[in-house]
């Protein structure tokens, strides 16, 4: 086929699109079925229509073929987990009485059982739910979901093409169930699973599928041949089949590397592959390309807001043309994780708004840029115009340059990034400064927002009540969170953050660069929607933004109140980031900012003050040659945000929901004085690794998982912190929840809370009996 003919067949597709509609309306009908509100009737029809409504836009928008499959009530790991029933021994009950109320009990648990564990999605702050396998775990085809959608889909007349999970990715994600030897490996599983795969996708084939994508974003981590034996045998399997669609294997988030050609040489008919990654167009020649087979090619970033280069991404797919037998374009990877439509923020300078792309101009992006491969440039000539000149309205915009900004990170010595003693004298300082028991007792930062504290946020917005109202509502709740704390007995207390929506946004609405969106929602984890806020420009902060509440909970307690920031890297990976300049000058510029108020704090009597890095695992390169200068700028962002400060001034950090094994070095290197990890769902496993790490500080494995809404009794809180005790001296040892209580109900965190401080004091009195 000639470049000119296989221009002519090029088409426009996207991945996956936003699950939660405009005004996020998948969360409140989950919600609402959850409290008893939303029949499982009105859940389905409410899921129905926002799937209608989501293929109509992308059709509408001139897409050719749109994806199905890829919505979900709570995440697309889950489901596959349902699709190729592997559910956990612990849930069958649940999912044979019924089958929606097993997979919310798999997802949140209930009173008796603990769910699945959850993790972060590779790089991103998407989590999902980590499968359960062992020996004797039996697979079988529950293809009923996904051709169900396939079946929607093709009703209304639209190409559709299925999109699931693909089976090395599957078993890669797995960890090894309860029960099962600590070094049983999933992916031994492969023989056993890859029949199943086999007949879902022969159900979807006579639903009427053409084609179906398995998606294998784990293959663009390194790895071992072992591993790639395992991709070259399951798609050779697989793709021998005759009574199956046509298979679209596609990976995202970083180039293939050594994967890409053991895929070329596959069976399969297409590739997906990620062209916004530096290295996927050389890996695709080298490899000699993929003639007889389709590419599509991933040239607008499906991760950031940043609208596309149109010329550059043409000019790569023109390069294209020639490796492949057919060339569609689409994003590069599934739209999930941005917002929905930009067109929705009113409040944003109209010159900047056309700075940003979400779902709906990414979708336009692709459309055009198909065109354009089709027609010529001439067809799309006023897009690229108009393309053009936001480019450059932004290149040369003063928000993205303050020369003072500039000139302070340039100053930055390594001095600045180290604290003034170390921490074995820092720790002397500390604990005679902070007299705290034997397993101190804290939480992780905040507290319940109540729906009073929400009305009361929107009233203040919508002019309802003026300042002093809402700030009267403020006081009244810091003063219920710390007689409460006071109450039930824990030693270092938190403020609850009652002012803040978000721990970035909170930060980014005071920082100069930072811009907040209205509507700009996206999906977190299950029902939990965030609006990271976007950084276009450099960074600084005007004056303090926590001092003020933070002084204020301290004057209502003699207990040490913790001053909670969210740090720097966290700032920058919870945001949509700017892409004009390296991530570690930008982390230089947040770090400097957040030193600021760090110093504010201690100034004003704080004696102990956390600076969350939830992010730091989840922002970890998916390739470890990658990895070494990330860390190093990272490391130093977080020490240059903490060393101001004096010794006997406790540095506390925070991370959750991650592999934190594979950062353990990195946490060493913050130098932070206490770290808080999430440990619950994990059993401990963080504790085993630090420990194995030979982690000198102090560290609070958590011993309450807050994603669920069950209470963990006295005994089960308790039997954690005598495991933690195994890898963690008691003297070093913190006892505290997996995250902060933001999302929780009042009555379960008072009756969680408890627990946990009569877990630590039992625990407690067992090491101090004669």
């Amino acid at each position: 086929m000639t470049a000119k003919s296989a221009a002519a067949a090029a088409r426009s597709t996207v991945y996956g699109y936003p699950r939660q509609g405009p005004n996020r309306e998948l969360k409140k009908a989950v919600e609402g079925y959850w409290k008893g509100r939303v029949t499982a009737g009105a859940l389905r029809d409410t899921a129905a229509g926002l799937r209608r409504s989501n293929w109509r836009q992308l059709a509408d928008a001139g897409i050719d073929e749109v994806p199905a499959g890829d919505f979900s009530y709570y995440d697309h790991v889950l489901d596959t987990t349902v699709m190729v029933g592997a559910i956990p021994e612990r849930h069958r009950d649940a999912v044979e009485a019924d089958a929606l109320d097993g997979y919310f009990a798999m997802a949140r648990g209930t009173q008796e059982v603990a769910p699945l564990e959850m993790t972060k999605w590779f790089d991103t702050n998407y989590h999902h739910l980590v499968p359960e396998l062992g020996p004797d775990t039996v697979f079988t085809a529950n293809s009923a979901k996904q051709v169900g959608e396939l079946k929607e889909a093709l009703a209304l007349g639209l190409s559709a093409r299925p999109v699931l999970i693909g089976p090395v990715t599957y078993l890669l994600l797995a960890k090894p169930a309860p029960g099962a030897p600590a070094d049983f490996e999933p992916l031994t599983l492969l023989d056993r699973l890859l029949p199943v795969y086999a007949e879902v996708l022969a159900d979807l084939r006579a639903a009427g599928a053409e084609w179906v994508q398995l998606d294998e974003p784990a293959l663009v981590q390194d790895r071992t041949p072992a591993e790639l034996n395992a991709v070259e045998r399951a798609y050779r399997e697989l793709g021998a089949r005759t009574d199956r669609p046509k298979l679209l294997v596609s990976s995202y988030f970083d180039r293939l590397g050594a994967a890409l050609p053991v895929l070329a040489k596959a069976p399969v008919e297409g590739l997906a592959l990620d062209f916004t990654r530096a290295g996927s167009l050389e890996d695709l020649a080298a490899v000699g390309g993929l003639p007889g087979k389709r590419l599509v090619a991933g040239v607008v970033d499906g991760r950031n807001i940043w609208v596309n280069d149109l010329a550059k991404s043409l000019s790569t797919l023109g390069t294209l043309l020639g490796l492949a037998d057919r060339v569609d374009v689409s994003a590069s990877c599934s739209l999930l994780h941005v917002p929905l439509d930009a067109a929705a923020e009113r409040e944003i300078d109209p010159q900047i708004l056309r700075w940003l792309a979400f779902a709906r101009q990414k979708t336009a992006e692709v459309v055009t840029l198909a065109k354009g491969l089709t027609r010529g440039t001439g067809a799309i000539s006023a897009e690229l115009a108009a393309n053009r000149a936001d480019l450059a309205s932004r290149a040369t915009s003063p928000i993205t340059h303050d020369p003072a900004v500039r000139a302070r990170a340039a100053a930055v010595t390594e001095a600045d990034a180290r604290r003034s003693q170390p921490y074995a004298e820092r720790t002397a300082a500390q604990r005679a400064h902070l007299r705290l028991p034997l397993l101190p007792t804290t939480t992780i930062g905040s507290f319940p927002q109540t729906a009073e504290l929400r009305t009361a946020r929107a009233d203040l917005n919508a002019g309802r009540i003026d300042t002093a109202g809402y700030e009267d509502r403020i006081r009244a709740e810091i003063q219920e969170v710390i007689a409460f704390q006071e109450k039930a007995g824990i030693d270092v207390l938190v403020h609850g953050e009652a002012e803040r929506n978000d721990m970035v946004q909170y930060f980014a609405e005071q920082l100069t660069g930072y811009l907040a969106t209205r509507h700009g929602w996206v999906q977190s984890y299950g029902t939990r929607y965030v609006r990271p806020p976007i950084l276009a420009g450099d960074i600084s902060r005007p004056e303090p933004m926590t001092v003020r509440w933070t002084a204020y909970a301290q004057s209502l307690t003699g207990r040490p109140v913790k001053g909670m920031l969210t740090g720097p890297v966290t700032m920058l990976a919870w945001s949509f980031v700017r892409d004009d300049q390296p991530l570690g000058e930008t982390a230089r510029q947040v770090a400097l900012a957040l030193r600021d108020e760090v110093n504010d704090l201690e100034a004003a009597g704080t004696s102990v003050i956390q600076v969350d890095e939830p992010a730091l695992r989840e922002t970890l390169p998916l390739r470890a040659a990658d990895r070494p200068a990330y860390l190093d700028w990272a490391t130093e962002a977080f020490r240059l945000t903490t060393s101001g400060v004096r010794p006997d001034t406790q540095i506390h950090t925070h991370m959750c929901y991650a592999e934190f094994g594979d950062v353990v070095q990195a946490i060493d290197d913050l130098d932070a004085d206490v770290i808080s990890l999430e440990a619950a769902r994990s059993h401990m496993q963080v504790a085993r690794e630090l420990a194995a790490h030979g982690y000198p500080r102090e560290a609070g494995p958590g011993v309450y998982d807050i994603h669920s809404p069950r209470v963990p009794s006295t005994e089960e809180a308790a039997g954690l912190l005598r495991a933690g005790l195994k890898a963690i001296p008691a003297e070093r040892l913190w006892v505290n929840p997996d995250c902060g209580l933001k999302t929780r109900g009042w009555p379960e965190t008072r009756a969680s809370l408890e627990s946990l401080v009569l877990a630590a004091r039992t625990v407690r009195d067992e090491l101090t009996a004669p």
